[in-house]
């Protein structure tokens, strides 16, 4: 028994967890969480409260998984990894992007094929209203 009451094996020891390096805390204040992160966390809560409710399950999981993959601003994903990441049809994801697009919440970037690669999408959180 350990000091807590708690049962432990012979020879075993509880060491307390290991921080993870940048990520200290300070002053038994919570770590900072990087103003990138932030800014994500940030644009998936516009895209979650503003503009998610318009869409259809679809769109949602394609502008997701495309939203997950994206850095640098580019996101670089193929419709059929999408199609397979969302668990939805091939044809499901490209109308999904061409709704998408008309939205004005992804725009093709590059249009990938045979012998050309994948597709690159600029991924946007808000419907932009006229």
């Amino acid at each position: 028994m350990n000091e807590n009451g708690k049962p432990t094996l012979d020879g075993c020891e509880v060491l307390a967890p290991l921080e993870p390096s940048g990520t200290q805390k300070r002053n038994g204040s919570k770590p900072r969480k990087s103003k990138q992160t932030r800014d994500r966390f940030r644009v998936l809560n516009s895209f979650v409260d503003c503009t998610a409710a318009e869409l259809n399950r679809s769109e949602i999981l394609v502008w997701l998984v495309l939203y997950r993959d994206t850095r640098d601003g580019i996101a670089c994903t193929s419709q059929a990894d999408i199609a397979r990441r969302a668990s939805i049809d091939d044809r499901t994801v490209r109308r999904a992007i061409r709704r998408l697009e008309r939205l004005q919440l992804l725009k093709t970037v590059y249009r990938g094929g045979l012998n050309r690669g994948v597709s690159k999408y600029r991924v946007l959180p808000l419907v932009k209203k006229e």
